[in-house]
């Protein structure tokens, strides 16, 4: 039994409230609160009032609760990526909405649409790496798809053969196949480099269609290794049962096989996989948002922002080329260290507090827009002078009339 229920009991036997103050340890205005409150609500005076306030004027809108639930599920039925940073970056370019991620995932988690996996292992124990260059490094690895009769029962087994560029995540070649074998290999790789280019490096396992290296030498080397040495190109493999080391084609294949199940027809030939393949690709490449990119940037804007990387054979020039992220500063300029010195690089306040991507080759330097791959301002740095103008009047600009 509650106190407040022992305390409405002795008084209403006919106790005065003070002496029942003194016997229950309380004071003797609670006492004649409560008393009040039991006169007007009945026994609800035996439980405690919610300590919950009467208002939330900064509780999320039951109109934006609504979208992310809405969002949540609509994406997840199609097949796609349905975490707070997706759906953040949904409601911020479709629906003009700014959520945090950490209220997008308070939402999801109230409406039991998270499952909690406190068994994965901890992203912070990974080491991670990145190329900083497209066609620097070219993951690649084949997967499983079991195919569907069209009464719905399973059909043959086929393979996916991706390959995927390390820094920007683009998806370069996904074609599906009866069977992946090393001419397979070879023939999507000169179509991909026919199309993309040359790479400075691939990096793969070490099964048979791509390397050969570790099977004891009796055969020599295979397709791939032979043409990979033809054009200067460096061979990286990971170690054995470490797929961790090819994690980004890794799990590019998830992604994709996640979005093949949640098709309402399931492919039932090579072809029809192949079609759904290239549907994907214009999704995952062109209009998805991607959590491992800066600005979660699609991975066609990383792609075709960024100079390509070449063999290492190509040593024509010798030139200092690096990548750098920075942000316009309120005055409309970016630094940059040129020599030893610290140099202003002018932009415009127009591109205030925009976050940019400094493509440098020795003196040479090209400010492009991280989000859009907009180049803001392409220039050859004046050794001489530390803030390097845009070239334009100062002041707003003239109006005509």
């Amino acid at each position: 039994m509650s106190k407040r229920r022992l305390v409405i009991t002795a008084v209403l036997a006919g106790q005065s409230q003070s002496e029942v103050a003194r016997t229950y340890g309380v004071s003797q205005g609670w006492v004649s609160r409560l008393m009040a409150r039991h006169r007007a609500e009945g026994e609800a005076a035996f439980e405690p009032l919610s300590r919950a306030p009467r208002s939330s004027p900064g509780a999320t809108p039951p109109q934006a609760v609504e979208l992310v639930l809405r969002l949540r599920k609509q994406l997840s039925e199609a097949g796609l990526d349905a975490g707070a940073d997706t759906i953040g970056w949904h409601l911020a370019h479709h629906h003009a909405m700014a959520l945090s991620r950490a209220t997008i995932n308070r939402i999801l988690v109230r409406a039991g649409t998270v499952t909690p996996e406190p068994w994965k292992r901890p992203k912070s124990s990974y080491v991670r790496f990145e190329a900083d260059q497209p066609n620097e490094t070219w993951q690649s690895d084949f997967t499983h798809y079991r195919l569907t009769h069209l009464d719905g029962t399973p059909g043959m087994d086929s393979e996916i053969l991706t390959w995927l560029d390390d820094c920007s995540r683009y998806a370069l070649s996904v074609t599906a196949h009866a069977r992946v074998t090393g001419s397979v290999v070879l023939a999507t790789f000169r179509r991909t480099v026919a199309t993309y280019g040359v790479p400075a490096s691939t990096l793969t396992d070490n099964g048979m269609v791509f390397t050969t290296r570790f099977s004891g030498g009796k055969g020599g080397r295979n397709h791939l290794e032979t043409e990979l040495r033809t054009l200067h190109v460096t061979q990286k493999n990971g170690q054995p049962n470490h797929p961790q080391t090819q994690g980004k084609v890794e799990r590019f294949q998830q992604t994709l096989k996640k979005w093949l199940r949640a098709q309402p027809q399931q492919p039932a030939t090579i072809g029809e996989l192949q079609s759904l393949l290239d549907d994907f690709l214009v999704n995952y490449n062109q209009h998805r948002p991607h959590r491992s990119l800066p600005h979660h940037a699609t991975p066609a804007t990383i792609y075709t922002s960024l100079p390509k990387a070449t063999p290492s054979a190509d040593r024509s020039s010798d030139t200092h080329d690096r990548t750098r992220r920075d942000k316009i500063d309120k005055a409309g300029s970016v630094t940059l260290r040129v020599a030893g010195r610290l140099r202003h690089i002018g932009v415009g306040r127009t591109y205030a507090r925009t976050d940019v991507i400094l493509l440098v080759q020795d003196l040479h330097v090209t400010v492009i827009n991280a989000t859009t791959g907009e180049i803001l301002r392409d220039l050859i740095i004046d050794p001489r002078r530390d803030y390097q103008p845009t070239g334009r009047p100062p002041g707003p600009a003239t109006k005509n009339k």
